[in-house]
This record gives C-alpha cells, structure tokens and sequence, in this order.
C-alpha cells in the first residue's frame, strides 16, 4: 500500500476553479495509477477520474468532462486534480486511491482520508 494526503480543498463560487492535490508518501509512487472520487452528503461515492502509472491511460466521468483535469508529477509523488467551471453539484468530499493496477476504481488499495471542496451559487 501507499498513503495519501490530499489537500487543496475549499469554499469557491460557481464557475470559478480549483486545484486537489493528493500527496504520496514512499518510493514506490510510481507504481500506482492513481484516481478521484467524491462523496456529498448522503450520496455513495463516485469515480471522478484517473491517472495510469506513466499517464497514458486517463480516464474521467461524463459529468467532469471538459472542465477537470487530471495529472501527475511522479518526482514529487503527487497527483492533481484541477477543477475549473465548478458548479454547485461538484460540491462533496474529495478523495484520492490508489492501486498498481492501470486504472483505480472503488476497490483501489489505498484511500486518503479526503478533501472538502464546497462549490456556491
């Protein structure tokens, strides 16, 4: 396993941006892709995106299209996640997993503990 600290979270109005962080503790970051989920009050938590280990496999849900991107900085073991366009409905708790396979999903093999990102209208 591989810990995770995400950070970057916050209060932004709706159409402005912001930018997640998840950092990684070890050497062994980059043998993990890694991804983004969110979970709003009383929702289940939902897949947002993902980064493959050499960020050639990059994936992101329908709703985040076009306005989320995701990247990673393997030499500072840190993966990001920039946010422009932000509405309401983006509003929820942030996490990064990790897993050594090529894309994360919900059964990813590590999780920080997570990031409030609070979108206003």
């Amino acid at each position: 396993q591989v810990q995770l600290v995400e950070s970057g979270g916050g209060l932004v109005q709706s159409g402005g941006s912001l930018r997640l962080s998840c950092a990684a503790s070890g050497r062994t970051f980059r043998d993990y892709a890694v991804g983004w989920f969110r979970q709003a009050p009383g929702k289940e938590r939902e897949f947002v995106a993902t980064i493959s280990q050499t960020s050639l496999v990059i994936d992101y849900t329908d709703s985040v299209k076009g306005r989320f991107i995701i990247s990673r900085d393997n030499t500072k073991a840190t993966v990001y996640l920039q946010m422009n366009s932000l509405k309401p409905e983006d509003t929820a708790v942030y996490f990064c997993a990790a897993d050594r396979r090529l894309r994360v999903g919900a059964t990813a093999s590590s999780w920080g503990q997570g990031t409030q990102v609070t979108v206003s209208s």
